[in-house]
């Protein structure tokens, strides 16, 4: 039985392409948790500081349905642009923040890109889990091992949850257990007629909702076990 866990990136839309847009937040957030709610999916939501600071409501509506609260840095900055001191002001404040709704265990650095000398200030703040990495790129986004965290990467990139079915059913398929999936709320919202890149607009809005409820319903057809990430590391 293949265990998947279903993550969700709350950010701003399609950073760094846009600034200070929040649809996916206000919008497709909410159509994201009707569709959890509806196939019963427990999900892990890495969330910006800054995010919960401006739409505190969407971090209550995701406890409230009974998803786990996670850690996605405070401004969505890639921390490979960022010095130690900056980083770890990232972090800290991101951890104050979301720990005043809930415990948060797990990190995800923004773009899975983690500077591995910056790990010691993940676990400073009491992060048990980083999965700030990606099995599908090359180089240091594939996280070495670590005594201080468990380190869980990611599988696929989320646009590929949203190619057609005959494409991107065997591509999930032959992921390697544990599959860790993620999705933006942003990509809920129909961007197809922006000028964003290719990959961040197409398919997006109610397609990208068909598309991860097929993908959902495929991994149960098959024995699929949905869990939290928290659910990954303690069985």
């Amino acid at each position: 039985m293949p265990l998947i866990a279903l993550t969700v990136d709350l950010e701003p839309d399609c950073p760094p392409y846009l600034s200070d847009s929040w649809r996916g937040v206000t919008e497709g957030f909410q159509d994201l948790l009707a569709l959890l709610r509806e196939e019963l999916v427990p999900v892990t939501v890495f969330c910006t500081g800054e995010v919960a600071e401006r739409h505190p409501g969407a971090v209550e509506d995701l406890l409230e349905d009974g998803h786990e609260l996670a850690c996605h840095g405070q401004t969505h900055r890639a921390f490979t642009d960022l010095g130690a001191a900056e980083a770890a002001e990232e972090i800290g404040r991101s951890a104050a923040i979301l720990r005043r709704f809930a415990p948060v265990d797990a990190f995800r650095a923004p773009y899975l890109r983690l500077p591995e000398e910056y790990l010691p200030l993940v676990a400073a703040e009491g992060f048990r889990v980083d999965s700030s990495g990606a099995r599908y790129k090359w180089g240091g986004t594939r996280p070495g091992p670590s005594r201080e965290l468990v380190r869980i990467p990611a599988s696929v990139t989320s646009s590929v949850l949203r190619l057609p079915g005959i494409i991107r059913d065997p591509w999930l398929l032959a992921l390697r257990d544990p599959v860790v999936l993620f999705v933006h709320p942003w990509e809920f919202v129909d961007l197809r007629q922006t000028r964003l890149r290719y990959d961040c607009r197409f398919r997006t809005g109610p397609f990208a909702l068909a598309a991860l409820r097929s993908v959902i319903r495929g991994f149960r057809s098959r024995g699929g076990d949905f869990r939290r990430i928290s659910g990954l590391v303690d069985g």
